[in-house]
C-alpha cells in the first residue's frame, strides 16, 4: 500500500483544557505577537480536539522568526515526532466550534435556547455542516462546498463565502442568507451577510439580525421583503392622466434584462421576460422585428444552454460509470450550481447516483486513510519495540559486563561461560548501541572463556632433565597442583621495568602507559598491574633469541624470572607505590594537603594481601 507521507501543513487551531473541549482558539502568526499569547495564557493547555478531527493530544507553541508560528505535537516516548491524521489545520479549521459558540451567544441574549450539532454522517466531513434547530425553525450552515444545500429540505440554508448558487435560484427565493467569519486576534468573528440577484452582498454583525417566521432576518431581508409585499400605492386623480410608458421604452428595458440574464446564465430570468416580449402589444412594425429579432436569439441560446445542460448531465453519468471521482465531483458541484432548477426525472436520479457514487468513494477513502495510518501506527510500535529491546539488551550487558568484571575470577567455570554465552547474545541483540570500549570488553570475555576451555599444552623439559619413569607413570593430582602453586604468576615471570614496554592488546595502552582498569581491580582508574595480554605479549618478545646478548646473560635471566620470589614484584608493595584511593595521588607522588592518608597505607596492605594471597 506505500507509505504514509505526513502531512506538513502547520497546525493553526487547537481547544483549551482538554481533548474534548469546545473553546477554540487561533495562533496569531508572528512570533511578536505569540509573546503576548503565551502570557496571556500561560496556565492554559493546548490541545489537538476531537471536535477539529484531531487526534486528542496536547500541543505545545512553536515560535520561528523565519516562518509563520504555529502549534505542534509533544514527541512521543521514544523522541520520535508524533503522528497525528487530523486533515484540517488552517485558521478556518475551527469555525464550526466558533459559529456554535456565536449562535449560544447570539440566542441567549434573546432569551431563546436551541440545539446546536455538527451533522457527522457518512461522506460528510466533521465541521462542515452546523445543524442550529429552534422552536418551529431549522438552520443548517453550509461552511464549505462538501454537502449541496437543499432548498426544499425543512431546514433553511446559509452558505459560507465559498459555496456557490445559481441566479435562477436567487430569483426564485428573493435572497440568499451568507456567512463569513473574520479573524480578530486569536478569535473569529462571525457575521451574516445577504445577497440578491443582480445585488452586491450586504453584511451585518449577529447582533443587528433577528429570527422571523420566514427564517433568519437581516436588514437587507426586510427591506427586500417588504418591497416584494407592499401593493404599489393609489394614484391620486390629479394624476390619472400620467402617460405610461410607451411600448419601445418598455422593449428597451426588457432587452436590458434579457442581456443583462444571458451574461449570468439565468435561462428561468431569459424565458419569463421572453414571454413577456411575445405578450407586448401596440409596438409598430420596426420594434415588432427588433422583438422578433431578440427572441429568436433568446431561443436560440435557450436551446444551446438546455444542449450543454443535456450534455453536462451526460457526462456526470460517465463519470460515475466509469468510476472517475474528480470529474464526478466537479460536475456535480456545477449542476448544483446552474442546473439546479425544472430538473427531469432522468436527472434527478443521475444526480442522485453521483452523490451516492461520490460518498461511496468517500467513504472508501476513509477507510484506506485508516487503514494505512493503522499499519503507520504498527510500524512505529514495531519501531519502538525494537528500540526498547535494543536499550534493555544494552543495560543487560552492562549489568553482566560489571559482574563478570567483579566476580569472573571467583567465578566457577560453568557459570562463566553460561555469563559469556548470555553476553554475546545480548552484545548481538543490542546492535550498534554499544561503546568501542563494550565491544572489545565483550570480545575479551569471549576469547577468555575460550582459552580457559583449552586444556593447557605441557611444558616440554629440556632432554637432559626428562625423567623416563615419570614418562612411564603419571605424576599424581597432588603433585601437580603443588606444581602449579609453586609456579610463579605471569606479573611475577617479567621483570617489572617490562611491565610497559609494549602497547597492551586488551586495552590498547601506548608503551609506557599503564593499562586501564576495566574491570575494577581497586579504586583507580588504571591498574596496579599489567593485563595478562600485554604479559605475553612482553614473555614472547623477551624468551626470542638475541644475537646481540651472549647466551649465558638470557639463561640467567631465564633462571631468575622462575625464582619464586619474582624478582622486584614479588616484594610488599608500599604506600607510595600506589595510587590513593582518597586524593587520587598516582604512585611515587605525595598525599596532599595532609602527607600520606592512612587511607593509602591500608589500600597498599589489601593489595598485597589479594596479590599474594
Amino acid at each position: 500500500m506505500g507509505s504514509v507521507t505526513r502531512d506538513r501543513r502547520q497546525i493553526q487551531t487547537a481547544v483549551l483544557g482538554g481533548a474534548d473541549s469546545e473553546e477554540p482558539l487561533v495562533l496569531p502568526l508572528e512570533a511578536i505577537e505569540l509573546d503576548a499569547f503565551r502570557n496571556l495564557h500561560k496556565r492554559d493547555s493546548f490541545w489537538c480536539g476531537l471536535l477539529l478531527g484531531g487526534c486528542g493530544g496536547r500541543l505545545t507553541t512553536k515560535l520561528y522568526t523565519d516562518r509563520v508560528c504555529h502549534f505542534a505535537h509533544h514527541p512521543g516516548p521514544d523522541g520520535q515526532p508524533h503522528v497525528c491524521g487530523r486533515r484540517a489545520r488552517s485558521v478556518s479549521s475551527a469555525d464550526h466550534l466558533y459559529v456554535k459558540s456565536a449562535a449560544v451567544a447570539w440566542l441567549r441574549s434573546r432569551g431563546t435556547r436551541a440545539d446546536i450539532d455538527f451533522a457527522e454522517s457518512d461522506g460528510i466531513p466533521l465541521g462542515s455542516l452546523v445543524d442550529i434547530r429552534l422552536a418551529g425553525r431549522k438552520l443548517r450552515v453550509h461552511l464549505d462546498q462538501s454537502v449541496a444545500p437543499q432548498w426544499d429540505d425543512e431546514h433553511e440554508p446559509v452558505l459560507g463565502v465559498m459555496v456557490p448558487v445559481d441566479p435562477d435560484t436567487l430569483i426564485r427565493r428573493w435572497y440568499v442568507n451568507r456567512i463569513r467569519l473574520d479573524s480578530v486576534g486569536t478569535s473569529r468573528s462571525v457575521r451574516i451577510g445577504t445577497e440578491a440577484f443582480a445585488r452586491p452582498t450586504e453584511w451585518f454583525a449577529l447582533e443587528e439580525c433577528e429570527m422571523t417566521e420566514r427564517g433568519l432576518s437581516t436588514p437587507a431581508v426586510k427591506r427586500i421583503v417588504q418591497s416584494r409585499s407592499t401593493p404599489p400605492p393609489t394614484l391620486r386623480a390629479t394624476r390619472t392622466n400620467r402617460k405610461q410608458p410607451d411600448t419601445r421604452t418598455r422593449m428597451q428595458v426588457l432587452f436590458r434584462r434579457v442581456e443583462e440574464a444571458r451574461r449570468v446564465g439565468a435561462v428561468v430570468v431569459v424565458s419569463r421576460v421572453s414571454q413577456t416580449l411575445e405578450a407586448l402589444e401596440g409596438a409598430d412594425q420596426e420594434t415588432q422585428a427588433q422583438i422578433d429579432t431578440v427572441l429568436k436569439d433568446a431561443k436560440v441560446w435557450l436551446q444551446e444552454q438546455a444542449a450543454a445542460r443535456q450534455e453536462t448531465y451526460s457526462r456526470l453519468s460517465g463519470a460515475v460509470a466509469d468510476g472517475d471521482v474528480q470529474e464526478a465531483r466537479a460536475l456535480l458541484a456545477h449542476v448544483n450550481a446552474i442546473a439546479a432548477h425544472d430538473r427531469t426525472d432522468t436527472e434527478t436520479q443521475t444526480a442522485a447516483a453521483a452523490a451516492t457514487f461520490l460518498a461511496g468513494k468517500r467513504r472508501e477513502q476513509e477507510e484506506t486513510a485508516r487503514r494505512l495510518n493503522a499499519a503507520a501506527e504498527a510500524r512505529e510500535e514495531a519501531r519502538r519495540q525494537s528500540a526498547r529491546q535494543k536499550t534493555n539488551a544494552v543495560e543487560r550487558v552492562r549489568t553482566t559486563l560489571r559482574t563478570l568484571r567483579r566476580h569472573g575470577r571467583t567465578m566457577l567455570g560453568t557459570e562463566k561461560r553460561r555469563k559469556v554465552a548470555l553476553l554475546s547474545d545480548l552484545a548481538d541483540k543490542a546492535g550498534g548501541q554499544l561503546s568501542r570500549s563494550e565491544i572489545n570488553q565483550v570480545e575479551a570475555w569471549k576469547a577468555r572463556v575460550q582459552r580457559e576451555r583449552k586444556p593447557p599444552a605441557p611444558e616440554q623439559a629440556p632432554p637432559a632433565q626428562r625423567n623416563p619413569a615419570s614418562e612411564r607413570t603419571p605424576a599424581p593430582d597432588r603433585d601437580r597442583s603443588t606444581r602449579q602453586q609453586d609456579e610463579p604468576r605471569l606479573h611475577q615471570q617479567v621483570p617489572r621495568a617490562d611491565w610497559y614496554s609494549e602497547t597492551c592488546p586488551r586495552c590498547y595502552a601506548r608503551s609506557g602507559k599503564p593499562c586501564d582498569n576495566d574491570d575494577r581491580v581497586g579504586p583507580s582508574r588504571t591498574r596496579q598491574l599489567p593485563h595478562d595480554e600485554r604479559l605475553r605479549r612482553v614473555r614472547r618478545r623477551s624468551s626470542r633469541p638475541s644475537r646481540q646478548q651472549p647466551r649465558e646473560k638470557r639463561r640467567h635471566r631465564e633462571k631468575r624470572s622462575e625464582q619464586s620470589e619474582g624478582g622486584t614484584a614479588a616484594r610488599t608493595w608500599q604506600a607510595w607505590e600506589v595510587r590513593c584511593p582518597k586524593c587520587q595521588a598516582p604512585s611515587g607522588a605525595r598525599c596532599e594537603p595532609d602527607g600520606l592518608h592512612r587511607e593509602r597505607v591500608k589500600w597498599a596492605a589489601e593489595f598485597t594481601r589479594k596479590l599474594w594471597g
